[in-house]
């Protein structure tokens, strides 16, 4: 009667263990995020990582999808190939994502996008500007302008409007830097100008005493640094040590606040290409100030370009899902086996979609098309000079 009775409580027990499991996994809607979260570059990936948390935020408070809550699985690559291959990993195979926010850095995403693609998860780098990175799978998109776009862009407006034509460019050797680099090399040699020096450092260096010295003896107009906060700082020092005069140029990831912190007073005059700004007239996004607020008064921080970037591909994917959930059949949608053919395709045709980051469109192969924003940075803050694209080899302005 005893063994009976323990088998009972035992049985009982394990009943018990069962139910408060299957209470404890409540069920969600899941995406990613792939980025450096600690390291020189951890900036990056909390900035872009504290926007997609709004998105999902916002999203749960409108009852999330169908009334299933969203939810964000965060994990940090350390701005490391090899650390991002292991998050797709558990992503992928244990969190069973629907939508990827990332991977951060260029080199990062180029190492995931096979699996992404292989998995069917629909991936929309904020960041990511490598000219390869989109043909890598019909999954695959980025709502950053791509090297070829932005180096375009700017290449034109440094020739054209500002009207120099010798200049060095300093990169690390990173996907990112170094495709920006060349991409604007091209450009700008086929407008006619000159690039007097093209010097390299290792990610990760303090020193670019070097390089900066080769360069002053070449006595360029410009200094092109396509690079992260932690070596543009760096740079920037120490140009002004060594009494370089030319006009200072970045790219995109010059954008992250972080670097008033890192530079002080030596990022002023900086001339930089990035997403565009709101401004009245332009077309960036109308909820961009709102979104800034909300960000900063949650944060302490303003967002960076990239943030923006991460906010709308996070609303992107998650109203892709939403369609397919919509078009799911009741059994579908209590498992949550979503047509993720489905989500991608709704993805891949968004056009003219007002973002915080600006106008969104994905061409074919999941390139976004985008203006450019030219800024600068005045007493401290970044201030946008114009809005800018380029049409049939002419520079246009658009705001």
């Amino acid at each position: 009667m005893k063994r009976v009775l323990s088998g009972v409580l035992l049985l009982i027990l394990v009943l018990g263990i069962l139910v408060t499991l299957g209470c404890s996994q409540e069920k969600e809607v899941k995406i990613g995020f792939v980025g450096p979260m600690t390291g020189d570059y951890a900036n990056y990936g909390e900035l872009m990582s504290q926007a997609v948390t709004i998105a999902v935020e916002e999203w749960n408070a409108n009852g999330g999808i169908g009334g299933v809550p969203v939810a964000l699985v965060i994990e940090d690559s350390e701005g490391k190939a090899d650390k991002a291959n292991a998050a797709i990993e558990k992503l992928a195979s244990v969190d069973r994502i629907f939508g990827l926010v990332g991977a951060v850095f260029s080199s990062s995403s180029l190492a995931i996008a096979p699996r992404a693609n292989q998995e069917k998860i629909v991936m929309i780098s904020p960041s990511s500007t490598h000219a390869d990175l989109t043909g890598l799978g019909e999954y695959i998109f980025r709502d950053v302008a791509s090297d070829a776009l932005q180096a375009q862009v700017f290449a034109h407006y440094v020739y054209k409007e500002l009207g120099l034509r010798r200049i060095a460019i300093l990169f690390t050797k990173n996907d990112y830097s170094q495709g920006l680099a060349e991409g604007f090399q091209s450009t700008f040699e086929s407008l006619g100008g000159q690039i007097v020096a093209m010097e390299s450092g290792q990610q990760g260096d303090k020193d670019f005493k070097t390089q900066l010295t080769t360069i002053k003896n070449e006595n360029p107009d410009g200094l092109f640094l396509p690079n992260y906060v932690a070596e543009i700082a760096q740079m920037l020092e120490q140009a002004a040590q060594l009494g370089i005069e030319a006009q200072i140029l970045s790219a995109d990831g010059f954008s992250n606040p972080e670097i008033f912190d890192l530079a002080g007073d030596y990022v002023d005059g900086v001339i930089y290409s990035g997403p565009e700004i709101e401004s009245e007239g332009g077309s960036a996004g109308t909820g961009t100030e709102a979104f800034t607020a909300k960000y900063t008064e949650k944060y302490g921080v303003g967002p960076d370009s990239f943030s923006l970037n991460s906010y709308d591909g996070a609303n992107i994917i998650f109203a892709a899902i939403q369609k397919a959930y919509e078009a799911a059949s009741d059994a579908d949608k209590e498992s949550l086996n979503l047509n993720r053919d489905l989500i991608r395709q709704t993805v891949a045709n968004t056009q003219g979609y007002r973002g915080v980051s600006g106008e969104i469109t994905f061409d074919a192969i999941g390139d976004v098309v985008k203006n450019q924003g030219i800024l600068t940075v005045r007493d401290g803050a970044y201030s946008q000079l114009g809005v800018y694209r380029v049409e049939n080899d002419n520079l246009l302005k658009v705001d």
